[in-house]
């Protein structure tokens, strides 16, 4: 099935687990609120609210999913008073589970990550993805800002699928910086935390205050390098979650 574009992709195992995962949580909380990506595909609220709230996406990676193409996640993080304190990613076919708490640091299988210490965007490897609009007029955009990203040059650009385990890979050091617009909560809200407690920063993409509602995103391992995308990026248009767009 598909979603917002024949790209955009929905399988019925998606809507099994997020059910499992939200009556599971209802069960324990009884009294917090949910942003389900499926959810919110089917109609209900995307509302951030000073309530605890639990953002969940439930196949992170649903195309890779599709095409068996090994880079898929389940992403839970919860929110209270509009902040991330909490986030887990669990990267299924690597099985490996990322986890954070605000103040307490990220980990990957127990072990503490720690994001890289390169600073120059020229030795650094870059993280992107396309998204799921396949408008002429943004897709040239984003292909620009790949070109001229890669032209500074840094060492490379990769789309690996899943914006989550993108985050992920920030956080471990394995890359130094992702970007991407028209990225939702839901595929952000664990990741964003796992990046910040490693020792990175998340702003956006025009190099101001993060909001994890904006759809768009720079995730780096220091300000340098955030700030060197920032600067580089054209601004693609793109919705806001939790508004009709």
């Amino acid at each position: 099935m598909v979603k917002s574009s024949m790209v955009d992709l929905v399988t019925e195992t998606d809507q099994k687990v997020e059910k499992l995962i939200i009556n599971y949580l209802k069960q324990q909380f009884p009294t917090h609120s949910f942003i389900g990506e499926e959810s919110v595909a089917d109609g209900q609220g995307c509302s951030l609210t000073n309530n605890p709230t639990w953002i969940i996406d439930p196949v992170d990676g649903t195309t890779n999913f599709v095409h068996g193409f090994p880079f898929v996640a389940v992403s839970i993080g919860l929110a209270v008073n509009k902040k991330v304190e909490v986030g887990v990613v669990y990267s299924c076919v690597a099985d490996k589970m990322y986890t954070a708490r605000k103040g307490h640091g990220a980990f990957c299988n127990g072990r503490p990550l720690k994001v890289s210490k390169v600073t120059e965007l020229s030795r650094s490897l870059l993280i992107t993805e396309m998204g799921s609009s396949r408008e002429p007029e943004s897709m040239a955009i984003r292909m620009e800002n790949i070109h001229n990203l890669v032209c500074i040059p840094c060492h490379g650009i990769r789309q690996l699928g899943s914006a989550a385990l993108n985050l992920c890979s920030v956080a471990a050091g394995e890359a130094e910086a992702y970007f991407e617009f028209g990225i939702h909560c839901w595929d952000m809200a664990a990741g964003v935390l796992l990046v910040e407690e490693a020792g990175g920063v998340i702003v956006d993409t025009t190099g101001g205050p993060f909001d994890l509602m904006s759809q768009k995103i720079i995730a780096a391992n220091c300000p340098a390098i955030a700030t060197s995308i920032a600067d580089t990026l054209k601004e693609v248009a793109v919705g806001r979650d939790g508004m009709q767009t």
